[in-house]
C-alpha cells in the first residue's frame, strides 16, 4: 500500500453516504499509527487523502445508487437535480434522440459535459464528446463521482461544464447474481435486469484481482394510447375558468388531402387545401381523424410511443496486478450491445402529382371548379398522405461499444506516475423495422392503380408491403486512441506544510465516418443508377469520413499556505489539428478531394481553487478558472442536407414578386430544414469557444449529524458555436432572407422552400445557480435516520447573439424548444431500523414554467363553447404546473448472502402536467417525456445474491 507521510491527518474526509459531503476528522477515522491512502480526486492529477477540497465533487455511493430504484445509467443520471438539458430514451421517438441517452450538468448542454470510465474518456457517439451513456452497464459500476465545476486544465476541451466519473467494481473476490424486475400499475413500460459478477485474487493480500461482470437488461416499449394523458393530439383542458382544446393534428392524413397552387384571377401565387375523398362522401373515413374545414387531420399523436423498447447486453473485466510493491499493472475492457426500437406515426410525406396525370384527372380536377379554381392556372399538386397501412415508422437503433484501457501506475524515487493507453469505440446502426417505404416501389403502386391515396382499400395492407423498407439506414463509427503520462511528487517545503506538482501530458486521435445507405442519400451522383428515397424519412444525406488529432500538456500546483488553507493553481495547453477529411461530398454529390478543412486550433486555460478550514466546523471553497471547447467535426466537414422538417410557421416570404413566393403554403405549415458544416478558413473559420467559470460555497458542521452545503456557480460561454433556431430565421425574414432557399426535395420531386441553418462563432451564454447538498443523521426509538436533501436553484440561463439579442431561458419554453427549470429537489429520507431492514422515502420536484405560446398563425388550441363545440383557433399562453413524485423503498437482509430489495415509484400515480407544446421532446402529445415520466405508478423487486 502506497501511504501519504506528509500531508496533515486533520484535513477532512468525505462522508461515507455520499451525496451530503459531511466532514469528519481523519483521527478519528483512523487509528494513530494506520497508514491512511491516497485516493483520487476527479477534477485533480494529485492524489491527496481529502475528498471535500476546494472543488463540488459530488459522489454517488452504491447505496445510493442501490436507494435511486433506477435500473440503467441514464434513469440513474436523470435523477440528480445538478443535470438538465440530458437527451432521455424517449426523444428517440422522432425527437432527434437517435438512440442516445446522455448526462447534461446545470443546462449547459450534453456537449460541455464529459463523461469519464475509471477517469479516463470515452469513444463518443457523436463527432464531438457527446457519450451514450446507454454503453456503460449500471450492474459494474461501484459509485459515481460527479464535478459540477469546469475541469478543462486536466481534461481538456469539452469539460465546461463538469464531468461525470463512473468508477467501476474493483478488487471484488465474491461471486454475486442480482436481478431486478419493475413493472407499472398500468400496460406497457415492463423494465428486467440480471447480472452476475465474480473476481478472483484480493489484490491486497494476494498481489492481484482478475473480475469479470456480465449483465441483460431489457425495457418493453409503452405506447402513448396506453396512458389516457398522453392517448390523443385534441384534449379537452380548461385554463382560468375557460374550457378549450388541443387540437394538434397533422395534414399528412389518410385518405390523403390535396395542396394545390395556382394562380387566381389577379395572377397572384395562391393556394387551397382539401380531401378530395372528404369533399365525395362528406365525412371523415378513416380511424383517428377529425374535420377541419374541407378535409380531414390525422391525430399522429394517438400512434407513436412514450417509451421506446430498450435491450443490453454487456460484459466488463478487469485486472489488478501487483509487479512490485511500487508498481501495479491494470488493464480493463468493456463491451456492449444495445438497441433502442422507436416507433412512431405512420409515414407521413407531402408527395408530388403530377399536373395532367391520371391521379390529377381522377382525383383532383374534378373538385377544382367546386374550389373556384381555374385548372388552367394550376402550377403544381402536393398529396398530403399518411400510410397508415404501411405500418407505424420503426427506427432500431444499435450501438455496439468496445472500450480498452491498460497501463502502469505507482511510485518512483518520490514521484507518483500513471501512464494508459486507452482504445475505445462506438457505433451505431440505425436500421428501418417498420413503415418507412421505397418511393419508387410506392410510385409503381399509385401509377398502376393498385393503390389509390385518396381512397385507399381494405387490401392496402397487403398492397403496400412490398414497398415497406427493412434495411439499414444509416451507420455511424466514432473512435478514438488516448496515450496518457502524468506524475506527481512533493516539491518543496513551506511553513504550512509541503507543495505538490503534477504534471502530464495526453496525445488522441479522432475519426469518426456516418454512411448513409443509398435510399437515404436519394438522389446523388455517387449511386449514378439510383434516383430511390424514403417515403416517411430524410433524404439527401451525404458519407462523411473525417478525423483529427490533439495533444495537450497540464500543470497542477498543490500549495498549503496555512495549516488550514491550500491554493491549488493549474493551467493546460492543448493544441488541435485542422480536419482530415478522407470522404466527403457536397450538394450535388460531388466527391470533395481528401484533404483538410477548416483550422488548426490552439488554447492555453488555467484554474485557482482554494480550500479554507478557518474552524473546524466550517469549509469555505472558491475556483476561477477558464476553458474551451473545440469545434467537433461535423461543425466542420458536415455538408448541406436536408435536416428534415421545421415546426409550424407562416411562410416568411410575402411578397408575391418573389420567384420563391409560389413555394409558399396556406397558413401555418411545416417548410425544410438544411443543415451543415462550416469549413470556412480565414475570418470565416469556427474558432473554439471560450468559457469563464466560478464557484464560491461552503459546508457548515453545526452539530453532530448535521452537515450544510452550498456552492454558488457561474458559468460565461463566449464565441460559442451555434446555430440560429428555425424561430429566429422564420420570424425574422428580412434580416435572415439568404437563408431561406429553394431546395430540390428528392421525396417530392419538386422545389419547396427551406432554411439553411450552419454554425458560426454567433453566441454567447451565461448560466448561473446554487446547487446545495445537507444531510442529518441522529439515532430515533426507531432506528438510525438519515435524510439527505440536495437540489439545484437556476438563477440565470441565458443566451445572446447580435442578431436577436438576449433570451431568458429559465422557466419557460423557448425558441429551441428546451426547457430549463428554475427549482429541481430531491429529499431522501432512510430509516435502518436494524441490521436487517432498511426503509427509504424520497421526494423529487421540478417547478413549473411557461408553456410554448402560440399566436393565431400557429395555434394548434382552439375555444370550446358552451355547447361543446369548437371554435377558432386563438394565441394562447399558460404555466405548465410543477411536478412532484414521492417514491418508497424497504430492503431487507435475509442473510448475509441474500438481500432482497421492493420499492414503489411514483406512489400517488402522479400524472405528467399537461403542456400544449408541439415540439421538442418527441411526437407525444399533451405531455413532455423529457422532463417527466408517463409511466406513473410502479412497482420493483430486487434480488441480490452473494456466494
Amino acid at each position: 500500500m502506497m501511504v501519504e507521510t506528509v500531508l496533515s491527518r486533520s484535513v477532512r474526509l468525505i462522508c461515507a453516504s455520499g451525496l451530503a459531503l459531511g466532514m469528519q476528522a481523519a483521527v478519528a477515522q483512523t487509528a494513530p499509527d494506520a497508514p491512511i491512502q491516497r485516493v483520487e480526486i476527479t477534477g485533480s492529477s494529485i492524489k491527496r487523502i481529502t475528498s471535500e477540497g476546494a472543488l463540488p465533487v459530488q459522489t454517488l455511493s452504491k447505496l445510493q445508487i442501490e436507494q435511486s430504484g433506477a435500473s440503467s445509467v441514464a434513469d440513474l443520471i436523470a435523477t440528480l437535480p445538478s443535470m438538465q438539458g440530458f437527451t432521455t430514451s424517449s426523444m428517440s421517438v422522432n425527437g432527434g434522440g437517435g438512440g442516445l441517452q446522455t448526462a447534461s450538468i446545470h443546462a449547459i448542454g450534453e456537449g460541455y459535459t464529459l463523461v469519464l470510465l475509471n477517469g479516463r474518456r470515452l469513444a463518443p457517439a457523436t463527432s464531438g464528446s457527446t457519450v451514450n451513456l446507454a454503453s456503460i452497464p449500471l450492474a459494474a459500476v461501484e459509485r459515481v463521482e460527479i464535478l459540477t465545476d469546469g475541469a478543462n486544465t486536466l481534461y481538456g476541451s469539452d469539460a465546461i461544464a463538469g464531468v461525470v466519473n463512473f468508477i467501476l467494481k474493483k478488487n471484488q473476490t465474491d461471486l454475486i447474481i442480482e436481478g431486478s424486475f419493475n413493472s407499472p400499475k398500468s400496460s406497457g413500460g415492463q423494465t428486467s435486469n440480471v447480472s452476475v459478477s465474480k473476481g478472483w485474487g484480493d489484490l491486497d493480500k494476494d498481489g492481484f484481482n482478475v473480475l469479470l461482470s456480465a449483465a441483460h437488461d431489457e425495457s418493453k416499449a409503452m405506447y402513448a394510447a396506453e396512458r389516457d394523458f398522453s392517448k390523443s393530439g385534441v384534449i379537452a383542458f380548461e385554463d382560468s375558468g375557460k374550457k378549450y382544446s388541443l387540437y394538434q393534428l397533422s395534414s399528412n392524413s389518410i385518405p390523403g388531402n390535396a395542396t394545390v397552387k395556382y394562380n387566381n384571377a389577379k395572377g397572384v401565387a395562391s393556394s387551397a387545401s382539401f380531401g378530395p375523398n372528404f369533399l365525395e362522401t362528406g365525412k371523415c373515413n378513416g380511424p383517428n381523424l377529425f374535420n377541419v374545414g374541407n378535409r380531414c387531420l390525422f391525430d399522429y399523436a394517438a400512434t407513436v410511443q412514450d417509451t421506446p423498447g430498450l435491450k443490453r447486453d454487456s460484459l466488463f473485466g478487469s485486472l489488478n496486478y501487483r509487479i512490485n510493491d511500487n508498481t501495479n499493472f491494470f488493464l480493463e475492457a468493456l463491451g456492449s450491445s444495445f438497441s433502442n426500437t422507436a416507433v412512431y406515426a405512420p409515414p407521413a410525406q407531402p408527395l408530388g402529382i403530377p399536373v395532367g396525370s391520371a391521379l390529377y384527372k381522377k382525383s383532383i380536377q374534378p373538385y377544382l371548379a367546386r374550389l373556384g379554381i381555374d385548372p388552367n392556372s394550376v402550377t403544381s399538386v402536393a398529396m398530403n398522405l399518411r400510410l397508415v397501412d404501411a405500418g407505424g415508422r420503426a427506427d432500431q437503433y444499435k450501438t455496439e461499444a468496445k472500450h480498452l484501457a491498460f497501463g502502469v501506475d505507482g511510485s518512483f524515487k518520490g514521484f507518483d506516475y500513471r501512464a494508459a493507453y486507452t482504445h475505445s469505440e462506438n457505433s451505431q446502426t440505425d436500421t428501418a423495422a417498420g413503415g418507412y417505404m421505397s418511393l419508387n416501389a410506392f410510385d409503381a403502386l399509385v401509377n398502376n392503380g393498385k393503390f389509390d391515396p385518396f381512397a385507399p382499400s381494405g387490401t392496402s395492407k397487403d398492397v403496400l408491403a412490398p414497398a415497406v423498407l427493412h434495411n439499414q439506414l444509416n451507420e455511424t463509427k466514432s473512435k478514438i486512441d488516448v496515450l496518457q503520462a502524468s506524475a506527481s511528487t512533493e516539491l518543496f517545503k513551506m511553513p504550512a506544510g509541503t507543495a505538490q506538482l503534477a504534471i502530464g501530458s495526453d496525445f488522441t486521435k479522432q475519426h469518426y465516418s456516418e454512411a448513409p445507405d443509398a435510399f437515404s442519400q436519394g438522389q446523388n451522383k455517387q449511386q449514378p443508377n439510383f434516383t430511390d428515397a424514403i417515403v416517411g424519412g430524410g433524404a439527401g444525406a451525404l458519407p462523411i469520413d473525417a478525423s483529427r488529432k490533439n495533444w495537450g500538456a497540464y500543470g497542477e500546483l498543490l500549495l498549503p499556505i496555512m495549516k488550514s488553507m491550500d491554493l491549488t493553481a493549474s493551467t493546460r495547453y492543448d493544441h488541435f489539428s485542422a480536419v482530415t477529411n478522407d470522404k466527403n461530398f457536397d450538394t450535388a454529390g460531388n466527391l470533395i478531394a481528401s484533404g483538410t478543412q477548416g483550422e488548426t486550433a490552439s488554447k492555453a486555460t488555467y484554474k485557482l481553487a482554494l480550500r479554507w478550514n478557518p474552524v473546524d466546523t466550517l469549509l469555505l471553497r472558491g475556483s476561477y478558472g477558464t476553458g474551451f471547447k473545440a469545434p467537433s467535426l461535423t461543425n466542420i466537414v458536415k455538408p448541406l442536407v436536408n435536416g428534415g422538417s421545421s415546426q409550424f410557421h407562416a411562410c416568411p416570404i410575402t411578397a408575391p414578386s418573389d420567384p420563391r413566393f409560389p413555394l409558399c403554403n396556406p397558413g401555418s405549415s411545416e417548410y425544410n430544414l438544411l443543415t451543415g458544416g462550416n469549413a470556412a478558413t480565414g475570418a470565416g473559420a469556427l474558432k473554439p469557444e471560450q468559457s469563464k467559470q466560478a464557484t464560491l460555497g461552503f459546508r457548515l458542521e453545526p452539530a453532530a449529524g448535521l452537515s450544510i452545503g452550498f456552492d454558488f456557480w457561474d458559468v460565461k460561454l463566449n464565441n460559442q458555436i451555434q446555430t440560429l433556431s428555425e424561430d429566429t430565421v422564420f420570424g425574422n425574414p428580412k434580416l435572415y432572407d439568404s437563408l431561406l432557399r429553394s431546395y430540390f426535395d428528392p421525396i417530392q420531386k419538386q422545389n419547396v422552400l427551406a432554411a439553411a441553418l450552419t454554425p458560426f462563432n454567433l453566441a454567447s451564454s451565461h448560466f448561473q445557480g446554487i446547487d446545495w447538498d445537507h444531510s442529518y443523521k441522529t439515532a430515533t426509538p426507531y432506528g438510525k435516520l438519515n435524510v439527505q436533501w440536495t437540489g439545484t436553484f437556476m438563477s440565470k440561463a441565458e443566451q445572446e447573439t447580435p442578431e436577436s439579442g438576449v433570451e431568458k431561458n429559465i422557466g419557460r419554453f423557448n425558441s429551441y424548444s428546451d426547457v430549463t427549470f428554475r427549482w429541481i429537489s430531491k429529499v431522501t429520507a432512510s430509516l435502518r431500523t436494524s441490521d436487517r431492514f432498511t426503509h427509504a422515502l424520497t421526494a423529487n420536484y421540478h417547478s413549473g414554467y411557461t408553456d410554448q405560446v402560440y399566436t393565431e398563425d400557429d395555434s394548434v388550441v382552439r375555444e370550446v363553447g358552451a355547447d361543446g363545440s369548437l371554435g377558432d383557433y386563438v394565441a394562447f399562453k399558460r404555466r405548465v404546473s410543477s411536478y412532484t413524485t414521492f417514491d418508497w423503498q424497504s430492503k431487507i437482509a435475509l442473510s448475509k448472502q441474500f438481500t432482497l430489495t421492493a420499492g414503489i415509484k411514483n406512489i400517488a400515480d402522479i400524472a405528467p402536467p399537461f403542456t400544449i407544446r408541439n415540439a421538442g421532446g418527441g411526437n407525444q402529445s399533451g405531455y413532455d417525456g423529457r422532463y417527466t415520466d408517463p409511466l406513473g405508478r410502479q412497482f420493483y423487486l430486487v434480488g441480490s445474491y452473494k456466494f
